[in-house]
């Protein structure tokens, strides 16, 4: 299938299809025209992307993670257990970016709440 077709397959825009393969994470055929031809498990492919990249995963951990997704019923393929301890690093490392993004939400409510409680009704201050 051609790019435009995978696009309307996926919902995922033409852009981010040809973002995908300049990654390494789709190998489209192509055409003597030079058209990209994906095949069927393009679809399946673009899905994982998406997932994985919706788990907060770059494209250079997706592109390690991809060949251990064999299936749309499989997680994670048994033969890629090595991959497990760099998940968990991701997984650590998103932690830590909402614990920072936590601390930064308490001190703007703080800050908020110290504002508001220096105005009158009617938003004059005291």
């Amino acid at each position: 299938m051609r790019i435009g077709e995978l696009a309307r397959r996926t919902g995922v825009s033409t852009r981010a299809l040809r973002y995908y393969e300049e990654q390494g994470l789709l190998r489209p055929e192509r055409r003597s025209s030079g058209y990209r031809d994906y095949g069927d498990t393009a679809v399946s492919t673009v899905r994982h992307i998406r997932l994985l990249l919706s788990a907060g995963l770059g494209t250079a951990v997706i592109a390690e993670i991809l060949p251990c997704v064999p299936d749309d019923t499989t997680v994670l393929a048994p033969t890629c257990p090595e991959l497990l301890d760099g998940l968990a690093e991701e997984r650590t490392r998103i932690t830590a970016a909402i614990e920072r993004l936590a601390a930064a939400r308490d001190i703007l409510d703080a800050l908020i709440a110290t504002g508001a409680a220096g105005q009158r009704p009617g938003g004059q201050e005291m």
